[in-house]
């Protein structure tokens, strides 16, 4: 037993292992996710409806979207903002690799009759000859990424964007990792039922890295006949950091805000976005 404790509560080095596919294509925890997703008064696994409705609104305005101007959703999940953006004319491309949120997108797409191309992918592995206006990688998406993730994702972004296409992206800040704290948790179902329809010990470790400003809660869940463990990363940033990376991916950024809303920025806001536009 105490040898079984030991492997709960080690440490991994940071972006050790990436396990977003447990989380988003199992059969019980993408169910789960995707009620997060449409439940509209809520900030789990997408923003609550009345940000998206302002967010959408001020991307329209921002990039002037219209009829043939062209979007890539990374991350798309069940389609909260290809659908309003499809709406307002833009020849959307969505990808996520959670086949339920893909499947209910779609068909929202299909009643209402909009031009919303989805792929149901990882999207580290896209590969596409589209080219587009505009990329989309928010709710800090980008985050979750190791830094070799980072830097191939944002050179697929170059690849794929029109010359002086633009990237909006948004980051948790310094100041959130500053907030958050090292636990060790134990409970029966933890998070109400959330990792398996039956029985299970659930075991949470958050764990903080200083120097790369990295924080990991990382999950064990005991399941009668198996163990499986969740790393759920995230790396924090500030504007100077976020830059390096985005002008070695050959970007510039435009704008620099509080959220993907447009919210003027402001350093001590939990995260941060940017618009950076191709060279």
């Amino acid at each position: 037993m105490f040898d079984d404790l030991e492997r709960i509560n080690e440490r991994p080095e940071p972006f050790q292992f990436y396990t977003a596919s447990d989380l988003w294509t199992d059969e019980h925890t993408s169910k789960q996710m995707l009620s997060f997703h449409l439940n509209e008064t809520i900030d789990v696994s997408s923003r609550n409806a009345e940000f998206i409705n302002r967010s959408v609104e001020w991307i329209a305005s921002e990039f002037n979207v219209g009829r043939d101007f062209k979007i890539a959703d990374f991350g798309c999940g069940p389609g909260l903002y290809a659908t309003p953006l499809a709406n307002r004319g833009a020849t959307v491309t969505g990808i996520d690799f959670s086949q339920r949120s893909i499947e209910y997108a779609r068909g929202v797409a299909a009643r209402e009759q909009l031009n919303i191309n989805y792929v149901i992918q990882n999207y580290l592995e896209l590969e596409t000859e589209d080219r587009f206006d505009l990329v989309l990688m928010i709710m800090c998406d980008f985050c979750a990424l190791s830094p070799a993730q980072r830097k191939g994702i944002l050179n697929k972004f170059h690849r794929i964007l029109e010359p002086g296409g633009s990237v909006l992206l948004d980051v948790y800040s310094l100041a959130a990792f500053e907030q958050k704290q090292e636990v060790a948790t134990y409970e029966v179902n933890q998070l109400d039922g959330f990792w398996s329809p039956e029985k299970y010990y659930g075991f949470l470790n958050t764990f903080k890295y200083d120097v790369e400003k990295v924080a990991l809660d990382q999950y064990t869940i005991i399941e009668l006949g198996r163990t499986r463990k969740v790393y759920n990363w995230l790396q924090y940033f500030s504007p100077v950091s976020l830059e390096g990376e985005l002008i070695e991916a050959v970007f510039s950024i435009q704008g620099l805000y509080s959220d993907v809303a447009g919210t003027p920025y402001d350093r001590e806001s939990s995260e941060f976005a940017v618009i950076a536009n191709r060279v």
